[in-house]
């Protein structure tokens, strides 16, 4: 079976799922447009598009080829191909909470077209039993270049940005993102990530957010957290909620007994120590949470479900431009950022329309070949399933093989 054809390339095909008017606009709220001459905001955020489909390596090849296809892309809404010196000035100059406002607009815009959007994953890593609503809270380092980007220092000779993200476990998609420096602890996030979660829901993050103050505000909104207990915590056991069995070898119930601590988190929570399987060797770790009504082991398994937001950041680091940076400001590499993200989702609900099961990396390596064929995306990933098993000979005389005789 071959491809459909169509009357527009797959490049087309994929931005035109952002709603004509949608970039305009957000530019106008922006200050965006007050900055735009002969490059207009939309051929800017076409061309970043572009540089994460085809995961560009520097501005010249983004310009060269954009130039090259000037023709096919004058057909994108009249989207114009940028020189290295006007995409770069725009990069650096443009208002990059432009690009944050349009993933939002977009992800916000795709799931009312399709409610069930991102629904069935998948992901291994959903625990069945739980009906609430479970939040993952983590981030991700993005190493910069030190010498030239001064802004994102991070360390003594290192620099570094990072995306804070909340991750909706049930459908896979970003609920909150902070996009910044990495010169912050990620427990002064946690607050701002937190922000939206309803009472009932769960929220399950690393140690390194873990803030008493900020757990007692959780916990006062009746939202129940699951984190890992800091070696350094100082606590009293007051009871004990389950007796050792199996792989849990404590339960109990805890209060805090360091001054500011006690004052930050007055009430008591639970400890659970027990001996879990990473990668093939036991380990043993201790959780706290404040739901005393769980069982042990679902709190092992919920924790263990923070996992899945590790695999999201593997999709869009190892897949989407984010190791070459086209600019060194930081509007520039925030831009790439949130563009990075906006492709993520664009691509992420191509796969849901077209009930694509293979990988996302798959996915991405189709789409990227054929990005100026003019081809139906939906057919193309249809003729694009699991390929068919090789032909094996019966007997080696039935082959032809040069150099070999039978």
């Amino acid at each position: 079976m071959k491809p459909t054809r169509s009357k527009f390339t797959v490049m087309r095909q994929l931005v035109a799922m952002i709603p004509a008017g949608m970039v305009g606009k957000l530019a106008r709220e922006h200050g965006v447009e007050k900055r735009t001459r002969s490059f207009s905001a939309w051929s800017h955020v076409v061309s970043l598009i572009f540089a994460q489909v085809s995961h560009a390596l520097s501005l010249n090849d983004v310009c060269d080829t954009l130039r090259h296809h000037s023709g096919a892309l004058a057909t994108v809404r009249g989207a114009t191909p940028p020189s290295r010196n006007g995409l770069s000035h725009a990069n650096k100059v443009r208002n990059a909470d432009m690009g944050e406002a349009l993933f939002w607009e977009m992800l916000k815009h795709l799931q009312s077209i399709s409610p069930k959007f991102g629904l069935g994953h998948g992901h291994s890593g959903m625990p069945r039993r739980f009906k609430r609503m479970i939040h993952i809270v983590d981030s991700t380092t993005i190493q910069l270049i030190m010498n030239c980007m001064d802004w994102a220092k991070h360390r003594r000779r290192k620099a570094a940005a990072k995306c804070h993200m909340r991750l909706n476990l049930q459908n896979f998609l970003p609920a909150f993102a902070i996009v910044k420096e990495a010169g912050t602890h990620d427990s002064r996030e946690a607050h701002a990530l937190c922000q939206s979660i309803k009472a009932g829901e769960i929220v399950v993050f690393d140690k390194a957010y873990v803030d008493f103050e900020h757990l007692g505000i959780l916990d006062q909104r009746d939202i129940f957290w699951v984190t890992r207990a800091k070696e350094n915590m100082a606590y009293t056991v007051v009871g004990t909620f389950s007796e050792p069995k199996g792989s849990i070898l404590k339960d109990e119930e805890i209060r805090l007994t360091g001054k500011a601590a006690e004052t930050d988190y007055p009430q008591t929570f639970r400890r659970i120590t027990a001996q879990v399987v990473v990668d093939g060797e036991d380990k043993l770790m201790t959780f706290i949470t404040n739901n005393t009504a769980w069982a042990p082991s679902s709190v092992c398994d919920l924790y263990k479900a923070r996992w899945a937001i590790e695999v999201f950041f593997k999709q869009l680091k190892q897949t989407l431009q984010l190791a070459d940076f086209l600019g060194h400001s930081k509007q520039a590499v925030r831009w790439q950022i949130w563009m990075a993200l906006l492709t993520y989702v664009l691509l992420r609900f191509i796969a849901f329309q077209s009930k694509w099961k293979g990988s996302f990396a798959r996915l991405f390596t189709i789409l990227r070949g054929i990005l100026w064929e003019t081809l139906a995306i939906d057919s193309v990933i249809a003729c694009c399933g699991t390929a068919d098993p090789p032909r094996i000979i019966a007997a080696p005389a039935q082959a032809y093989l040069p150099g070999f005789q039978f």
